[in-house]
């Protein structure tokens, strides 16, 4: 079955858009989550938790929960940030960690957007076309 009207609001695909690596523990978030930034027309890939996301290929925008297991979010994004890297990608954290102590412990560690869950699909699409437009 096709859905012509959907056509018509998605972006083409091209190359110099954005590549995301959607980051949690709970393979059905990251799997829905990944499902609505493709429909964005963005190159999305998963990681299902902390060990994947530091195996995965280096990406444009890391979309992540901070309560993983093995290593929780901050520790994940100071990993990625002591890498060597010929460009820094932005981190989004979409999580359920909503005090002023997490919002200032991932300012700490250099993530650069903090939303709690659930995360409003418009303002995430927002930002993500602002992040395409300074980074292309």
């Amino acid at each position: 079955m096709t859905y012509p009207h959907l056509a018509l609001r998605m972006p083409s695909r091209d190359s110099n858009r954005l590549s995301v690596l959607i980051v949690d523990d709970n393979q059905d978030v990251a799997d829905s989550t990944a499902d609505l930034i493709g429909l964005y027309g963005y190159d999305v890939r998963t990681a299902y938790g902390a060990e994947a996301a530091l195996d995965a290929d280096p990406s444009d925008v890391i979309i992540l929960e901070l309560r993983l297991t093995v290593l929780n979010g901050w520790e994940v994004v100071r990993w990625m940030r002591a890498r060597p890297a010929i460009k820094r990608p932005v981190f989004i954290a979409i999580t359920t960690c909503s005090s002023k102590d997490d919002r200032r412990r991932s300012e700490q560690v250099g993530i650069d957007l903090h939303l709690v869950k659930p995360a409003d699909p418009v303002v995430l699409k927002e930002v993500l076309e602002r992040f395409d437009r300074v980074i292309n």
